[in-house]
């Protein structure tokens, strides 16, 4: 008896679970599943490759090839979900509010700590920020525009401050963490706001020179990064999907979870992002 498969753009008579199929909206049918990642972590070749173990755990564990891929920024991943060349998809927290608007993307897992998440303000060591209100005047470094963390939060914190990014500061967009880290770490600019996670493996890898570079203030927790499927994948298959990731366990997959920058994972659901959308509207980039 043939083993069952995740749904695909194609039917497949013989498989059992596609009575309800997959299918492209006019797209051609494929061999892989395509899982897409918003560029957080950087968006090169190599990063893909690093990614190699997640790509491998999926495919071994939904029974079915997988095609890993990282567009060039947040917004082309989102697109990737509304064109039906992604089915899945790793995405922030403003990203995930903007394709559920758009295109009806569906919640399916996070981390745990994506629950209570944190954006970081870094600065450089040759500077006196102590404070955000410090920042005014100084040369900073968001990520990408749709980032959560990177952007959505950090915004929003500097104007509860008192500060005006737009008119305080000299500001630019580096397009992710890694690379705002290394803006800090250099000199180009002052101060920058970053991922949480995605500053402390980068400081325990050995990538960051903490001698160059401190926290000067976290931003209270939000909800954050996501796992998601596009509106047309049935059920099963997103509690399969949803099953890999909720199987993850210390010491066995931590080469997985090193990818993943995280220990444990949960169900996700829409509504805990209200807050979140709340914020967007209020600092007016939903």
């Amino acid at each position: 008896m043939p083993s069952q498969r995740l749904p695909r753009r194609r039917i497949i008579q013989s498989v059992p679970l596609l009575a309800t199929p997959l299918i492209g909206r006019g797209a051609a049918a494929r061999d892989a599943i395509r899982v897409g990642m918003i560029p957080d972590a950087g968006s090169t070749q190599v990063s893909v490759e690093q990614k190699a173990p997640l790509r491998d755990y999926l495919a071994k564990a939904i029974g079915e090839p997988v095609e890993l891929i990282i567009p060039t920024n947040y917004n082309a991943t989102v697109e990737g979900l509304g064109n039906d060349s992604l089915d899945f998809a790793y995405l922030g927290g403003l990203t995930y509010i903007k394709a559920h608007a758009r295109y009806g993307v569906l919640p399916i897992v996070q981390r745990e700590s994506d629950r209570q998440f944190h954006a970081l303000f870094i600065a450089h060591t040759g500077t006196n920020i102590k404070t955000l209100k410090d920042l005014k005047g100084h040369a900073f470094a968001f990520g990408d525009i749709n980032s959560t963390s990177g952007h959505l939060m950090p915004y929003a914190a500097m104007l509860h401050a008192g500060i005006n990014p737009d008119k305080d500061l000299q500001f630019r967009y580096t397009g992710s963490h890694p690379a705002t880290a290394k803006a800090v770490e250099a000199g180009v600019v002052d101060a920058g706001a970053v991922d949480e996670s995605v500053f402390h493996a980068m400081v325990h890898a050995g990538q960051l020179d903490k001698t160059k570079v401190y926290v000067f203030y976290t931003t209270p927790p939000f909800v954050d990064y996501v796992w998601v499927a596009r509106k047309e994948i049935d059920a099963v298959a997103r509690d399969r999907v949803a099953a890999a990731f909720l199987a993850l366990r210390s010491p066995a997959d931590d080469k997985v979870l090193a990818i993943l920058r995280g220990t444990k994972f949960v169900r996700a659901n829409d509504s805990e992002y209200d807050p979140l959308r709340s914020v967007a509207k209020a600092v007016k980039l939903f």
